[in-house]
């Protein structure tokens, strides 16, 4: 899962909400100067990153990617269940997409003194694109993964899945529901 499930499971919690925020950005378990309750965000996200890596539903969607994208495709499957996530997230979150958007990004920009540089970095792209109410669209998706495929740099242009997002979307939207219904029950 992408950052926005990794925002939502964090169930308001602003220690774990950054953690997970930043979790990504930290190698190994140098955690200098962090709180001890961000050091459980950063716990937490890597606790979600290995039930979703190795979650049957969710290999089973990074499959439709592999003829194209086979080194990609669980980045790919991470950003699209953020998209499905996004998409349905009144009906899966109770909370309208935008509200809490805007209220993640303001416990982020509270806590921009505790985040690594790469992280701050990366926080100012999400927060100036909207990152979390662009998944909710394909065209947002389609830029999100444009730009991934700049920053990787390897040739890869990763924002062309999305006409092989579309012809299983069907498949992978049931799959992503039972799987986040999982996580869910597991991390909130």
């Amino acid at each position: 899962m992408n950052y926005l499930a990794h925002a939502l499971l964090s169930a308001n919690n602003e220690a774990l909400l950054i953690g997970n925020f930043i979790a990504d950005h930290l190698r190994g378990n140098k955690f200098d100067n962090l709180p001890p309750t961000v050091i459980e965000g950063v716990k937490m996200h890597r606790e979600i990153d290995a039930f979703t890596d190795t979650h049957e539903l969710f290999k089973k969607s990074k499959r439709i990617f592999y003829p194209k994208y086979e080194k990609y495709s669980g980045v790919l499957i991470d950003i699209y269940f953020d998209h499905l996530l996004a998409k349905n997230f009144l009906e899966l979150a109770d909370i309208r997409l935008n509200t809490f958007a805007q209220k993640v990004y303001g416990m982020y920009n509270n806590n921009k003194h505790i985040l690594p540089k790469s992280s701050e970095r990366f926080l100012n792209y999400v927060i100036n694109n909207n990152i979390y109410e662009a998944y909710a669209e394909k065209d947002g998706i389609t830029t999100v993964l444009g730009h991934l495929s700049q920053r990787i740099n390897h040739g890869v242009q990763l924002q062309n899945s999305i006409a092989d997002f579309i012809e299983h979307e069907k498949i992978l939207e049931d799959n992503f529901k039972l799987f986040f219904q999982e996580a869910q029950q597991k991390f909130r």
